[in-house]
C-alpha cells in the first residue's frame, strides 16, 4: 500500500517511460500551455502545492495537484508530507528511484519530489472584485527568478495579489516556480494581461497607482516619512499651514542617493501608502516606459545611500512592497 492507502504501484524504474518523459516535457513551455500543468519540484514547492490542493478539496473544489513523484528516501526524510499524502482527498504518489526523479526534474540535482500540478492562475476580473489592497504587477519582468522573487516578496508582504503583463516571464517557468519556494500557491496570480487600460482598471477598483522608478521625483523615504506623520497626528512632511495634498520632495540630489531625478519635483496626487495600492515594476534593462510612468499617480523611487548604481528588481520590488504592508498594518 502507498503512503495515501492506495494500492501499491510498482516502483517506476524505466528512465525511457512514456510517463517519464511526458513528465519532463512539462519543463518547456508548448507542453505546459497545451495540457495547462506545470512541474513543483522539491519539497517546500510539492508541500505547499499539498496545502492548497487538501484546502480546495476540503472545499469541494478542484484539486491541484495531479500526481506526486517521490522516492522513498525523500519521503522517509519529510514526515510532513507523507503526512500530507496520507490525507483524504491526496493525491496519488509514485515510488521511483532517482534516476527516474532525474529524468522528470528540470533541475540537476533533484530534491526527491515532483508534483505535476494545474495551473493555478485567477482571473483579473475576480482579483479587482474582492477589493485588493496591495498588489505587485510585474511589467515585462523577463528574468525568471526576478519574477519568482517578486511572487516571493509579495507572498511574505501579505499582498493579494500578483499579476503579471502578457510580455512577462511565465510563472510557470520552472526556475520561476523553484524561486518562488512555494509562494506561488498562496497567493492569486493573474497572467497574460493586456497593458492597454491597466491603471484605469486598478484605480477603478480603488487602488493608487505607483510605478517604481529608479528616476522617479517622489522619494520612498517621503511616503514613509508621510505616513509615519499621519499615524502619529502630526503635520506631514512639506505641508503647509494651508492644507492640501503632500508634495514630493525636490529633485533627487545625484551624490549620496544614487538616484538622479529626471526634472523638477512634481506633485503627487493625494498619495499615501497606507490606501490600497498596486505597484508597477519594470523590464530588467528598460523599466518602465514613459507613458506608463506618467498614467501611475506618483513614480517612486527607491533611495540609494551607497554607491551602487541601481538595485535589481527583485530587491526594489521587496523595499517597495513592504514599506506599503507596514503603512497598511499601522493605519
Amino acid at each position: 500500500m502507498t503512503v495515501n492507502g492506495r494500492p501499491q504501484a510498482p516502483l517506476m524504474t524505466n528512465t525511457q517511460a512514456d510517463r517519464v518523459k511526458e513528465v519532463a516535457r512539462l519543463a518547456g513551455r508548448p507542453s505546459r500551455l497545451r495540457r495547462r500543468e506545470f512541474l513543483a519540484e522539491g519539497p517546500q514547492a510539492v508541500r505547499e502545492a499539498l496545502r492548497l490542493h487538501l484546502e480546495k478539496h476540503d472545499d469541494g473544489a478542484d484539486g491541484v495537484v495531479v500526481d506526486v513523484y517521490a522516492t522513498a528516501e525523500a519521503l522517509e526524510r519529510h514526515d510532513d508530507i507523507a503526512n500530507l499524502l496520507a490525507s483524504g482527498g491526496a493525491p496519488i504518489v509514485r515510488m521511483v528511484t532517482a534516476e527516474v526523479l532525474a529524468a522528470m526534474s528540470s533541475t540537476v540535482t533533484p530534491q526527491g519530489f515532483i508534483a505535476v500540478c494545474r495551473f493555478v492562475d485567477s482571473p483579473l476580473d475576480d482579483v479587482l472584485a474582492s477589493g485588493p489592497r496591495l498588489v505587485a504587477v510585474l511589467v515585462e519582468v523577463r528574468d525568471p527568478g526576478n519574477a519568482g522573487t517578486i511572487i516571493r516578496a509579495a507572498d511574505s508582504a501579505g499582498a493579494d495579489a500578483v499579476i503579471l503583463t502578457g510580455s512577462s516571464v511565465d510563472p510557470y517557468n520552472p526556475k520561476t516556480v523553484r524561486s518562488t519556494v512555494g509562494s506561488l500557491f498562496h497567493l492569486p496570480i493573474v497572467i497574460g494581461v493586456e497593458l492597454e487600460g491597466l491603471t484605469e482598471r486598478l484605480r477603478s477598483a480603488g487602488m493608487t497607482v505607483l510605478a517604481a522608478d529608479g528616476h522617479g521625483t517622489t522619494s520612498l523615504d517621503d511616503l514613509q516619512d508621510a505616513s509615519a506623520a499621519r499615524r502619529f497626528g502630526a503635520g506631514e512632511p512639506g505641508q503647509n499651514s494651508g492644507g492640501g495634498d503632500f508634495p514630493s520632495s525636490d529633485a533627487l540630489p545625484a551624490r549620496g542617493s544614487g538616484l538622479e531625478a529626471r526634472g523638477a519635483a512634481e506633485p503627487v496626487r493625494s498619495v499615501r501608502l497606507e490606501d490600497p495600492g498596486a505597484w508597477l515594476f519594470g523590464n530588467e534593462a528598460q523599466g518602465l516606459t514613459a507613458e506608463l510612468t506618467e498614467a501611475a499617480d506618483a513614480r517612486v523611487a527607491v533611495p540609494i545611500y551607497g554607491s551602487a548604481e541601481s538595485l535589481n528588481v527583485g530587491t526594489a520590488a521587496t523595499v517597495c512592497l513592504y514599506a506599503s504592508a507596514r503603512a497598511q498594518r499601522l493605519v
